[in-house]
Parts: structure tokens; C-alpha cells; sequence
């Protein structure tokens, strides 16, 4: 091997360490749940903050029911709306 070679190896090593990404996990699991369900029921942007309330605020196997039963009941269209309305019925009770 070339000397040439050996200093283009490491240029190459450290330029993949400057163009390495980190991506921050979620600090807690309702927060890790609040993205599992925005991205699966197309949750627009301004009621985002409201699912990671409701992931907050309630246990986690009531939210995942409610997501189901959305999907299983709702599977077009805004189905983010009826989660709302399944989650609200639920806190009424």
C-alpha cells in the first residue's frame, strides 16, 4: 500500500464521523408512542401537541385502543378526527 493511499483512508474516516447524524430518542415511552401515532393516523401539524397530551395524561394500553379501534373502524379519510372523538369518549367515562 502507497502512502497516498493510507492518508486518503483517513480523510475518508473522518469525514464520515462530520457527516454522522444523531437522532435524539424520545426521553419518555408516551412520547415514543405520541410519534407512532401521529405518523400511522396522519395527524396534521396543529393538533400534534394535542396527542402527546392525551399520551401524557392517559395510560398507554388506552391510547393504543384507541388507535386500534380507529384504524379498525375508520380506515380512510380523517381518521385522525374519530381518534379524537374515541379518546374523548373515553375520558367521559
Amino acid at each position: 500500500m502507497k502512502e497516498d493511499d493510507t492518508k486518503n483512508n483517513f480523510s475518508s474516516f473522518s469525514e464520515i464521523f462530520k457527516n454522522k447524524k444523531t437522532v435524539k430518542p424520545p426521553a419518555y415511552p408516551w412520547q415514543d408512542l405520541a410519534l407512532k401515532i401521529i405518523t400511522e393516523l396522519g395527524i396534521p401539524n396543529f393538533k400534534k401537541s394535542s396527542v402527546f397530551k392525551i399520551c401524557k395524561e392517559l395510560p398507554a394500553h388506552v391510547v393504543k385502543r384507541a388507535a386500534d379501534d380507529t384504524k379498525e373502524l375508520c380506515p380512510g379519510g380523517n381518521s385522525w378526527q374519530y381518534f379524537f372523538k374515541v379518546i374523548d369518549s373515553i375520558k367521559k367515562k
